[in-house]
């Protein structure tokens, strides 16, 4: 077993998007053979890429407020939510808020 704190894992800048920051939880570097745990950071008035993958995400909002951008509109969400976004679904988290949004995203290892 592993447990980690997600203060103790250094926060790296995501790929094309300024103000966001990914910790890399759990991988197959711990032994994971399945699933990537990680913990994104979205400063106020940031989001991340919009953009499409062949794998679902698993979302959830530990903090802040927010909405899921989508080709077909937008839709609010707040901490204690949990977010899913179908495979091929083009998709953008977006912090509308006045403070950090913090979300744990989980994905398949490919």
């Amino acid at each position: 077993m592993i447990v980690k704190n997600y203060r103790q894992v250094t926060p790296e800048a995501a790929a094309e998007a300024p103000g966001v920051t990914v910790r890399w939880m759990i991988t197959e570097k711990d032994g994971a053979p399945n699933f990537a745990l990680r913990v994104f950071e979205v400063e106020p008035g940031a989001a991340t890429p919009f953009h499409t993958h062949a794998w679902e995400h698993e979302a959830f909002i530990l903090a802040g407020t927010g909405h899921l951008r989508a080709v077909d509109g937008e839709t609010p969400f707040r901490e204690g939510d949990a977010v899913f976004v179908a495979p091929e679904e083009k998709h953008q988290f977006v912090n509308d808020g006045d403070t950090v949004l913090r979300f744990i995203c989980v994905i398949p290892l490919q």
